[in-house]
């Protein structure tokens, strides 16, 4: 594996993380306000491709900040999982703001410069958590992340608002300061180190019961991946804007917590060290607990970003899949899932800030008909559902094909009935909303001066849609990365 020192990873990082202060700067002048933010996502993005083709033909960049504890620092490393996040995350970032400026604007929504300050560092946060090099850098971003988002889980600033935050607090912060914290010590006591290592850093050497504690440590510590019963403080979050739920849900916050789990399952256990103490065989029948509740828990809710929330709750424990189908369809299906299920939402997620802005609707119950006034914003909606359940031709198909491959390749085959049950509920409670909003009629609901949302809130859904089409035709990209990530970790 070849490896350059660049500083282009640090810089992407600082230009997003100092990008309130332009947006402070012209907070008078929201035209110009608006157009800092979208020239930060735009150079950060840039940034982060020009890294891009180094990085997909198998060179590793470092970079050194500084040097805090013996063999530890703050450091950043930029591989072939580390990037596909990037990506993902640094272009959704430039879509949100777009979708962002219409929403608020829309609904003129107060406290518009504290809103996009914070949704900047959040992006940033999440940037350098996918540039770390080890867990120390990692956690520091992984916190900054949590704080940043409090204040945009909260922006309405009422009653329920803050109760959502304090949940949504309590349980990253609490569980992060509570189990992360002290299982990065012990990981730094046992072995002198805490960078990521494609073969894993824990040893055999460790006492087999001190492992055990240290896995538990970073499955509850790791809040963000939202397994349950660790899962509560997602839809209580939904009390967020629409941009700040597609933020949490598809760009940000919990694709940091499954991706921070893989790092420490894949990269400081190594999967020798999970194989040989079974840890994967009971974190793939631990996760699926969580892909068929939440998906149970989705089809009892009528408001729809609680159907949402609970779907992503499922969702996500697709991607921590990988850490257990030690195998290169596994882990190239569940790393494949962050790119797949973050255009996907985040699609389904526009949808209903757009319903929300046209008509004030938030409940499903309230959506019998409404294809035929917003055809637009409903056609996207289905097609983000159709890469959510993963048939073709959407992008999702892959992840869970691969997936699925996975179990066969590991000999899980009681997974695969998970996922193959996992994708029908997710049909059953996404394809009622799809057909009730062009073929059924509720004479109780008078729909004669709507029409399509504001174009803004348009334009996101209809192009993150369309990508969620492309790809499935053209997916090489994101499946190269992390078949290339899942190779390096076997070791094949």
């Amino acid at each position: 594996m070849q490896t350059i020192e660049s500083i282009i990873p640090f810089v992407a990082v600082l230009i997003a993380m100092a990008g309130p202060i332009l947006i402070i700067l012209f907070k008078r002048w929201p035209n110009i306000r608006e157009l800092m933010t979208f020239m930060v996502a735009s150079v950060t993005f840039g940034l982060v491709v020009s890294m891009a083709p180094s990085v997909y033909n198998g060179t590793e960049i470092t970079y050194n900040l500084i040097d805090i504890l013996p063999e530890v620092g703050i450091s950043f490393k930029v591989d072939s999982f580390g990037i596909l996040f990037a990506l993902v995350s640094s272009s959704l970032w430039i879509v949100t703001t777009v979708y962002s400026i219409g929403y608020m604007r829309a609904l003129k929504e107060h406290s518009q410069t504290r809103f996009f300050s914070f949704f900047a560092v959040a992006i940033s946060s999440a940037l350098g958590v996918a540039f770390s090099a080890n867990l120390l850098t990692l956690y520091m971003f992984y916190e900054i992340l949590s704080l940043s988002t409090f204040s945009l889980v909260t922006h309405h600033q009422d009653k329920e608002a803050h109760f959502g935050g304090r949940k949504y607090l309590t349980f990253l912060m609490g569980s992060s300061i509570a189990f992360f914290l002290p299982a990065v010590i012990l990981t730094y006591y046992y072995t002198g180190t805490l960078d990521f290592n494609r073969f894993g850093i824990l040893t055999h050497s460790i006492p087999d019961y001190m492992l055990v504690v240290m896995f538990a440590l970073f499955l509850a510590g790791i809040g963000k991946a939202a397994i349950m019963p660790m899962h509560s403080w997602l839809p209580s979050a939904m009390v967020a804007p629409t941009p700040v739920s597609s933020l949490l849900h598809a760009v940000a916050v919990v694709k940091v917590g499954v991706f921070s789990l893989l790092r420490v399952l894949l990269y400081i256990f190594g999967t020798d060290l999970l194989e040989f103490m079974r840890f994967d065989g009971f974190l793939v029948y631990f996760v699926s607990i969580t892909i068929i509740a939440g998906s149970l828990f989705a089809l009892k809710q009528d408001n729809l970003k609680a159907r949402l929330a609970y779907s992503t709750v499922a969702q996500l424990s697709y991607i921590v899949l990988a850490g257990g189908l030690l195998s290169v369809s596994g882990i190239t299906g569940g790393i494949v899932h962050i790119a797949m299920h973050a255009f996907g939402k985040i699609t389904l997620f526009f949808c209903a800030g757009a319903i929300l802005v046209n008509t004030g609707f938030k409940n499903i119950s309230q959506l019998k008909g409404i294809g035929k006034k917003m055809p637009v914003t409903m056609i996207a909606f289905f097609f983000g559902s159709l890469s959510i359940i993963g048939v073709p031709p959407l992008g999702g198909f892959w992840s869970k094909w691969n997936l699925a491959m996975g179990t066969i390749e590991y000999s899980e085959i009681p997974i695969l009935v998970v996922l193959l049950t996992s994708s029908l509920l997710n049909a059953a409670y996404f394809m009622p909303i799809v057909y009730n909003a062009f073929f059924a009629k509720d004479e109780s609901i008078v729909y004669t001066e709507v029409k399509e949302a504001p174009l803004l809130t348009i334009i996101p859904p209809v192009f993150t849609a369309l990508v969620s089409i492309a790809l499935f035709f053209y997916p090489d990209i994101f499946l190269n990365l992390a078949r290339s990530a899942a190779r390096s970790v076997l070791g094949v």
